[in-house]
Formats: structure tokens, C-alpha cells, sequence
């Protein structure tokens, strides 16, 4: 059974991670935008939409979400140590299983 600090701290990084999604998906459409003048694409895996650009669209995305939420769990992690004095338990289960 998760105890009270496990939850905070699922609540934590899933609020960091979906504040970091939705600021990274603004940032990234803003990008595709620039750089290629057009919108990106609504629904890649329309056959109306080039393969070529389905799969961009589908790679800066991944990477771009990816690193968003790992940066935000990672911060938020720091965080949580600061004001608790340990890591989340999730990190700590996992140091000792290396050592």
C-alpha cells in the first residue's frame, strides 16, 4: 500500500510532468512554426498529411515530450529532497537495489 508520501509525490511529478508537456508542446509548435512556415500538423497520421512531415512531427514530439518530462521529474525530485530532506521513495528503491 503506497503510504501518504508516495501519493504526494505522484501528485508532484504528475503535475510537473503535465506542466512541462504543455509548455513544451507550445514551445514546439512556435518552432515548427518558424522554421517551416506552416502549422504543424493536427492529425499525422492522416494520409492527407506527407509522410515526410508525419514523421517529423511524430520524432520532435517524442524527443521534445520525453525531455520535457524527464527534465520536470528530475527538478521536481530535487525539489522534493529539499523540502523533505530525502528523495521520493521511487529513487530511493532504486538506489538501494544498485548498491
Amino acid at each position: 500500500m503506497a503510504g501518504k508520501s508516495d501519493i504526494g509525490w505522484k501528485v508532484v511529478s504528475g503535475l510537473a510532468a503535465l506542466g512541462a508537456g504543455v509548455a513544451a508542446r507550445k514551445i514546439l509548435e512556435l518552432a515548427w512554426t518558424k522554421s517551416t512556415g506552416n502549422a504543424p500538423p493536427e492529425n499525422p497520421d492522416s494520409p492527407e498529411v506527407a509522410m515526410r512531415e508525419a514523421v517529423l512531427w511524430a520524432v520532435a514530439t517524442g524527443v521534445t515530450m520525453g525531455l520535457a518530462r524527464l527534465f520536470a521529474t528530475r527538478e521536481a525530485a530535487k525539489a522534493w529532497r529539499r523540502v523533505t530532506g530525502d528523495l521520493p521513495a521511487v529513487f530511493r528503491e532504486i538506489k538501494e537495489e544498485l548498491d
